[in-house]
């Protein structure tokens, strides 16, 4: 029996639908991008936010200074449209892999990105281990050897933050131009909120500025230079490297000669050694998170981290000896 040839009524729908089918896009896929560390993950997270989700590569407790790249993560990097870190001088690690796709266009220093003010990290005497060279001297000089010598922690200044704001979404909308208007309203949004931030924190630290205490390792001068805080040295010249006897007899003077009232450890690293570097002083311990180490990934994180220290450092520095 012969096919029943349809109405051309429904013939002229269908071909209709074909061509409006033709006419209308797809919708574009989200874009992939990868981000190194929790904070800058939180900052892109907000850009993206309706759009997609950054990809994580340090999850968890891991730090920057110690990660080891997995196969897969070198899998994650290769396919990703975009990779997002603040650059060798603190992923040191991923410098060979990261700076293979930055070469092809497909990676964002954020200590090259124009608004972001970065500082050199500090030597000799409490910063340093006798003057001697390590694995974060800081020189003078200029091209990619001053670069790494440049202290990676940018986004504990707020500032900072906000100029990566900007400067990520309008990355992504160069990338994802279908997309442009909603990074952009969302990176204002974002820039709003951190000015928020910025101002609540400013209030919270201001009774403590200017009162001496140490830190587990150099990370904080951003902080302490947009609050006026007063850190006097540092218990590990680099993060993966611990402190000698020598120098912890050194530091226990150093907390009695300056009056530091505390000695902060970080989620990452060994506590004893802010213990130890204490011991037969007045100084108290505490901790700071400068990564969020045990914070929820996401677009809250990084206000949750500056108001977390925040309150670390006026609770420990505000409490009567």
């Amino acid at each position: 029996m012969p096919a029943r040839s349809l109405p051309l009524r429904t013939l002229g729908r269908l071909a209709g639908m074909a061509l409006l089918a033709a006419l209308v896009p797809l919708p574009a896929a989200a874009l992939d991008v990868v981000v190194t560390v929790k904070p800058i993950h939180s900052l892109v997270a907000d850009v993206m936010a309706g759009t997609g989700e950054p990809a994580l590569l340090m999850a968890g407790a891991a730090s920057p200074h110690t990660y080891a790249l997995r196969p897969s993560d070198a899998r994650r990097l290769e396919a990703a449209d975009l990779v997002v870190w603040v650059g060798p001088m603190l992923e040191t690690p991923l410098a060979k892999p990261i700076g293979t796709l930055a070469r092809a266009g497909r990676a964002m220093a954020l200590a090259r990105t124009d608004g972001v003010r970065t500082l050199e990290g500090r030597e000799g005497g409490p910063w340093d281990d006798d003057g001697h060279a390590h694995g974060h001297s800081h020189g003078h000089g200029k091209g990619a050897a001053a670069e790494e010598e440049v202290d990676g922690h940018v986004w504990l200044d707020p500032a900072n933050a906000r100029a990566i704001v900007a400067a990520v979404a309008q990355r992504l909308a160069a990338l994802d131009p279908a997309n442009a208007g909603r990074y952009r309203t969302n990176a204002e949004r974002a820039d709003a909120a951190l000015s928020a931030l910025d101002q609540q924190l400013a209030a919270r630290l201001a009774p403590v500025r200017g009162k001496p205490f140490l830190v587990f390792h150099d990370a904080y001068q951003y902080l302490e230079q947009r609050y006026g805080l007063n850190a006097v040295g540092a218990i590990a010249i680099s993060p993966e490297r611990k402190p000698g006897a020598r120098r912890i007899q050194a530091l226990r003077k150093r907390v009695a000669q300056s009056g530091a009232a505390c000695v902060f450890s970080e989620p990452q690293f060994d506590p004893g050694l802010a213990a130890t570097v204490t011991e037969g002083t007045k100084a108290r311990v505490a901790v700071l998170d400068p990564l969020g180490a045990s914070l929820k990934d996401g677009p809250g994180l990084y206000p949750a981290l500056m108001r977390g220290m925040a309150e670390a450092l006026a609770g420990c520095l505000s409490s009567p000896s």
